[in-house]
């Protein structure tokens, strides 16, 4: 084998990289094929005899290697070439392999630099997944699974309750199959648990959400009885919340606690949740000593502000004085944990900080920080108007100790608060000089608490209609805060008393400037263009607050009054229907859709809506009025005398009803009770020329002997209703010269007023004054009874 070795040559003595890729042809693969001592040993079993490297002769004469005791040794190959590295003829070589890494003479004679193997094409496709395979199955199975339950958590968020519980549903019978399948392929120890829980978790909420509470105690229990489950006693807590929606509170205390032992205690903050569950479950039952025990614990351990609140109102229960005192000093113990207002305020001119400071003033951070601190004040004074009448002998030292308690802590700026609170309980209490006396105290206070102040004395001054007290404290109420809504609302009330409508408006637009929600300004400024007889912008105004507030019958009343004044009785009857789905036993509301439904000649929808007014209000005059005659101008004499009766009852010195009662009777055929109904009423009224004349008529026709005597004092009374016409006549003869003789008649004179008899207003409507007609005027008696 020795002829087959080729030295490196020595041709170039300065080419360091000469003659390196001259190998032994032994190693050279690509060339076995062809190699006929190489298929030779194949086929025979030459190739499996070991190789004879004793014949082959060593170079380690002329390739010592160094040990590590300064020898020097001569490595070879197995097939008698010289190592890389090793020394030829005195020149020592780089350490490289057999073929150079990319570089050789080689590669500048025309071969590519190609390390990766590019030019051999692209790499051959990679074998395509069997899907049919039990694995691929069970991964595409829990993918879809995975994908329901997030659809299931992402439709309730959106509000999507029964889409939810739909895909929560999908979710779980999906999963029993995955479980199936997995059973089948692997060992049950493979089974996905994590899965199993999130499925049976997401079901529950979703059965829990949907208000059906018995499906979702049993998947809970599911999940709670499975020893798998880590960790999964905790969720007897959302057991505990569902029965507590049931009002179940006996059990909703026991898996409460339940909870409370299955949480270690180094998760402190799910602990006080629990205990807070707990104490306003006992205050549901009653219980509240536990729950006083419970708050309290709360307190010493992690005091927060809605366990302080509860805390009271258990307390404020059972009427221990002294715990109201202590609950309330812990509230204002409290810590809010939120910035100083000197943190947004920029103590240099750098813009940098500027710009900062500005960003930041109201990020999301300093909103919560905002509400929180706006729930620590309601929750502070709510409890000082609860305790403080009860905390003491009065109410009112009552809220001094809460005043001095609030003084001493970290809300000082809510003392002049709870004074303005105390003055206004004094106004509960109809103690209107104490109320004052109570505000006059906060006249050299700062402006914001001297504004609040000033703006109740003025509000108090303005519903004792002492107008010039009202504007002077609304004066000052303004001067103190010119953005107070409230004082330029009450400054504007007192000028509208005062008749200046026009100084009333611009007023009431610069509270709205100020804030567009003052509803108070915005109802004030269109009653001030209905005033003015701006009907447009009046309406416009409703309108925008009725946007505001959409249920308010006020401002549907005032729309729809808006649109009769404009004459769009449709418009105004529309309204009026919304008004009386609000209040549908307004009976003003009903009357006034029966008068417009009356103008506009619709009587039978007329007749509804005044007789639903008469049901719920039977004492309006104007009503029974109109529903009397509606059953006069329809021929039922008999239905309408109830109402001309009850009319008599609410005026009983009005003559003009109970001789509607007669006449109903008359006309109905029953001339017995009408003669009677008149005898009574000439009795009352003996000096009523009308009642006399039906009398006269009525005993002619009958033929009784009582007719003399009435006729007798008719035509006294005719003498002298003449006598006084004639007097009245002859003095306006003498004052007004010209006049004439119709202009000085008694008929004429619409205020004339029969000292004889009350006199018989003329009917507004059509169908009244058929009834008057009608009913106190025969053939033979004229039209003297009414005055035209």
């Amino acid at each position: 084998m020795m002829e087959n070795v080729h030295l490196a040559p020595e041709t170039d003595e300065d080419d360091l990289y000469s003659g390196f890729n001259d190998y032994n042809p032994a190693y050279d693969t690509e060339e076995l094929e062809n190699d006929t001592g190489f298929q030779q040993a194949v086929r025979t079993s030459h190739g499996r005899r070991p190789p004879v490297t004793a014949k082959i002769p060593s170079t380690a004469v002329s390739r010592p290697i160094a040990t590590g005791y300064g020898s020097k040794t001569s490595l070879t190959s197995s097939m008698g070439r010289p190592m890389t590295g090793t020394i030829q003829d005195g020149v020592a070589r780089p350490m490289t392999a057999v073929r150079a890494a990319g570089f050789s003479k080689a590669a500048l004679r025309g071969s590519a630099f190609d390390p990766l193997g590019q030019s051999r094409g692209p790499a051959p496709p990679l074998e395509a997944k069997n899907e049919d395979s039990p694995e691929e199955k069970i991964r595409q199975l829990e993918k879809k699974v995975n994908e329901l339950v997030e659809e299931s958590c992402i439709a309730n968020s959106c509000g999507d309750l029964k889409l939810a519980l739909e895909k929560a549903k999908d979710a779980g019978r999906k999963e029993r199959v995955l479980v199936r399948q997995r059973e089948q392929v692997t060992t049950p120890e493979n089974i996905n648990l994590d899965l199993t829980y999130s499925v049976l978790f997401n079901l529950a909420s979703q059965y829990s959400a949907n208000e059906m509470y018995a499906e979702a105690l049993n998947t809970y229990q599911v999940i709670v009885k499975n020893k798998m489950f880590s960790n999964a006693g905790r969720l007897k807590v959302n057991m505990g919340n569902i029965y507590l929606k049931q009002r179940n509170y006996s059990k909703a205390i026991k898996f409460y606690r339940m909870a409370l032992d299955q949480i270690p205690s180094v998760h402190k903050e799910m602990r006080i949740k629990i205990m807070q569950n707990i104490g306003i479950t006992f205050i549901k039952t009653g219980q509240y000593s536990d729950a006083i025990n419970s708050f309290e614990h709360i307190m010493s351990m992690a005091p927060n502000l809605k366990a302080g609140f509860n805390l009271i109102l258990s307390c404020f229960a059972i009427g221990d004085r002294e715990k109201m005192k202590k609950a309330f000093q812990k509230l204002i113990a409290v810590p809010l944990e939120i910035d100083e207002e000197d943190k947004y305020i920029s103590p240099s001119d750098d813009p940098h900080t500027n710009l900062l400071i500005e960003a930041i003033k109201n990020d999301h951070l300093r909103q919560m920080e905002r509400e929180r601190k706006a729930m620590a004040e309601k929750y502070i004074m709510t409890a000082a108007k609860l305790i403080a009448p009860v905390i003491e002998s009065s109410f009112a030292v009552g809220y001094n100790w809460c005043v001095e308690v609030v003084k001493a802590s970290q809300y000082v700026e809510l003392a002049n608060d709870l004074e303005i609170n105390k003055a206004i309980t004094y106004l509960r209490q109809k103690d209107f000089n104490q109320a004052v006396d109570t505000l006059k105290m906060f006249e050299k206070k700062d402006s914001r608490v001297k504004s609040a102040a000033a703006t109740n004395l003025s509000f108090l001054y303005y519903l004792e209609n002492e107008f010039a007290q009202a504007s002077s404290y609304a004066d000052l109420a303004v001067n103190s805060d010119r953005y107070n809504p409230s004082a330029l609302t009450n400054k504007g009330n007192t000028v509208f008393a005062n008749g200046d409508y026009e100084k009333a408006a611009e007023f009431y637009k610069e509270a709205l400037r100020n804030d567009s929600s003052c509803t108070e300004a915005l109802y004030n400024i269109g009653l001030t263009y209905k005033k003015l007889n701006r009907l447009d912008e009046a309406l416009d105004s409703f309108l925008k607050l009725h946007a505001i507030l959409r249920n308010s019958a006020q401002v549907l009343c005032q729309i729809a009054n808006v649109y009769e004044l404009m004459e769009d009785p449709n418009q105004a009857i529309e309204w009026l229907m919304q008004l009386i789905s609000v209040v549908p036993t307004d009976s003003q509301a009903l009357s006034k859709l029966g008068e417009l439904y009356d103008s506009e000649g619709d009587k039978s929808q007329a007749f509804q809506y005044y007789y639903e007014s008469y049901r719920y209000f039977p004492s309006n005059i104007e009503v029974i009025e109109w529903l009397g005659a509606y059953y006069i101008d329809t021929q039922f004499c008999e239905k309408a005398i109830q109402y001309f009766e009850r009319a008599s009852l609410i005026q009983p010195t009005q003559v003009k009803w109970q001789l509607m009662v007669a006449s109903c009777f008359r006309r109905s055929g029953n001339y017995q009770k009408a003669l009677d109904t008149y005898k009574e009423i000439h009795r009352k009224f003996p000096e009523n020329v009308e009642c006399l004349r039906f009398l006269v008529r009525l005993c002619t026709d009958i033929g009784l002997k009582e007719v003399q005597e009435y006729a007798t004092k008719l035509k006294r009374l005719e003498k002298i209703k003449e006598m006084r016409e004639q007097r009245i006549k002859s003095g306006r003869d003498s004052g007004g010269g010209s006049r004439s003789k119709r202009e000085g008649s008694a008929g004429s004179d619409a205020s004339y007023v029969d000292p004889l008899g009350p006199q018989i207003e003329r009917p507004k409507t059509a169908a009244k004054k058929r009834i008057d007609e009608d009913d106190f005027a025969d053939e033979e008696l004229g039209d003297d009874l009414l005055p035209e």
